[in-house]
């Protein structure tokens, strides 16, 4: 017989919410735990209080197994020739808004998994822990497995879904390019290696044995029957809840995802050193979206964040990173358990 998704997750419905930092806390994952699905709470940019703040907010609010995302990148080395040409590239906007390009700290902004990581978390033992960008050390693996937790991590070809099973993945997100966000490639970082979400699924529910989680341009009850017909053992879903009022998704974010099919999308390392799927801003356009002089993932941040906090403060999106999938169509300004509830209507489970 076999194991489903709910059954090792311990959840009711097939459904995992996309951990997406910027635009979500712990009240997100609350209301999708709530609902039935597995909710996530991004923590790389979290710091190790805040952390505990929101692990101990969703023990509070929920007795339901949560997840629990973090990034495994290397932290770069600081280049300061790379950094001092991609400010000279932003000199014109920095003279536009007044700043003084001198002021602007430098700084990662996002933190990858580590011993001390655990540490905070081992208190909670969260169920379920993802990653991004493969997986950390074996002995950190072993770690996290020891409390009882399963292992989730983002594969975005086959040679990445068979690297994370035999390296301990107890499931495996396959992200298709239409995803919103970063890219969770780590094997590659060819472009031309990514394949849409559907092709990707069922290419990798033929080539590993653990359960495969279809992400990408997943945004309604039709999209869920499409990837679970095709062998996925569920989904996973972010920017659909984009319109949440659970989600913290800015101001000037709202209004882009509100004119629905009408934006553009697009893949971007722009804002963070990283390929990332986001709205076609001024910025995007002006600059790239994809440039070669942007430092090291993630130290493109630290630039970019003046200038996005003067365009906001003006109503502006131009120079935010709008993190979107290729659906954003499906986005719906109600709640997120009614539309965890809604990604799985009785009929459409019956067609499967």
């Amino acid at each position: 017989m076999t194991i489903t998704l709910e059954d090792l997750l311990g959840i009711e419905l097939p459904l995992i919410q996309a951990p997406m930092a910027g635009v979500q806390g712990s009240a997100l994952a609350i209301a999708v735990c709530n609902a039935g699905g597995l909710g996530s709470l991004p923590c790389a940019m979290l710091t190790p209080d805040a952390l505990r703040s929101e692990l101990a907010a969703i023990a509070d609010a929920t007795p339901r197994p949560f997840n629990v995302n973090f990034f495994c990148h290397s932290p770069p080395i600081p280049d300061p020739q790379r950094e001092a040409a991609w400010r000279a590239s932003l000199a014109g906007y920095f003279r536009e808004f007044g700043i003084d390009a001198t002021t602007i700290p430098a700084g990662a902004g996002r933190n990858p998994f580590t011993a001390e990581t655990a540490d905070v978390i081992g208190a909670f033992r969260p169920p379920v822990v993802s990653f991004h960008f493969g997986l950390p050390s074996p002995e950190l693996v072993a770690r996290v497995k020891g409390w009882g937790a399963r292992v989730l991590s983002s594969a975005t070809t086959v040679a990445e879904a068979r690297w994370l099973e035999a390296h301990g993945a107890d499931i495996i997100i396959a992200q298709g390019y239409e995803a919103g966000g970063h890219r969770g490639m780590f094997l590659t970082d060819d472009l031309a290696t990514q394949i849409g979400t559907l092709a990707l699924v069922r290419q990798l529910v033929r080539e590993v044995r653990v359960p495969v989680v279809a992400a990408g341009g997943i945004a309604d009850s039709e999209g869920v029957a499409a990837a679970l017909a095709l062998g996925a053992a569920g989904v996973q879903v972010g920017t659909a809840y984009l319109l949440c009022p659970e989600a913290t998704t800015s101001k000037v974010h709202r209004a882009e995802l509100r004119k629905g099919a009408s934006v553009t999308t697009a893949l971007t390392n722009l804002f963070t050193g990283r390929p990332a799927r986001g709205i076609v801003n001024r910025f995007m356009r002006e600059q790239g979206p994809m440039s070669a002089i942007t430092p090291a993932f993630p130290l493109a941040t630290a630039a970019i964040a003046p200038l996005r906090a003067k365009a906001e403060s003006a109503g502006s999106a131009d120079f935010s990173p709008l993190w979107s999938g290729q659906n954003p169509g499906g986005c719906r300004e109600i709640s997120a358990a009614e539309l965890t509830r809604a990604l799985f209507r009785v009929s459409d489970r019956d067609r499967i």
